[in-house]
């Protein structure tokens, strides 16, 4: 998958660098993004990442350099929830919009799911933003209470992205995309 400046495929081995560096050592990520955190780059446990089909990293097109990662999750027949993370030395670029766009017209033209969801930490506006600029609205509020890199945080499951993504939506209107979202289903199989 390609945008004007980023690349997203597969993890390779020879990510460990990138990736420890850009998220599972980069405390602001993981303050955003639920990871493993590693003290050191010995320490680092990277086996488990190449290969996976649903885990994919974001790469800057210019150089090849693995700065960030998305993925999918939870998923059933017509949806799955998504995550992502950016390295905080490229925060405020555009490059978590940029990569979380592509990303959904993926999931809904190749892997044919109708329904996206993502999650924020409360507080995190940064992502909030990101998944209402990709044409993410507001679904519901389902605070969920964990502890995480040893503190007691929360996570906001908030936003969900219709078939055909809409550019912006008050949570009055989800009458609206529902059926904006089941009118679309209905128009993929041909009228039935």
């Amino acid at each position: 998958m390609e945008t004007e400046r980023l690349i997203l495929d597969s993890i390779k081995e020879s990510d460990k660098e990138d990736y420890f560096i850009n998220i599972s050592h980069d405390k602001e990520v993981l303050e955003t993004f639920i990871c493993r955190y590693a003290e050191t780059l010995e320490d680092f446990d990277f086996s488990s990442y190449p290969g996976r089909t649903d885990l994919f990293a974001i790469r800057l097109k210019e150089t090849g350099s693995l700065i960030g990662i998305v993925n999918f999750f939870d998923e059933t027949e017509d949806s799955c929830e998504i995550g992502y993370g950016i390295s905080s030395g490229y925060w405020g670029c555009g490059y978590a919009n940029e990569a979380v766009r592509r990303f959904l017209d993926y999931l809904f033209s190749e892997k044919g799911l109708y329904t996206v969801y993502a999650s924020f930490f409360t507080g995190n506006d940064a992502s909030r933003r990101v998944m209402e600029k990709c044409g993410m609205a507001y679904d519901h509020f389902s605070e969920k209470e964990l502890t995480y890199l040893g503190k007691d945080t929360r996570l906001a499951l908030t936003a969900r992205a219709p078939y055909k993504t809409v550019t912006s939506m008050s949570p009055d209107s989800m009458l609206e995309a529902r059926t904006f979202r089941y009118n679309d289903a209905i128009n993929r199989n041909g009228g039935q």
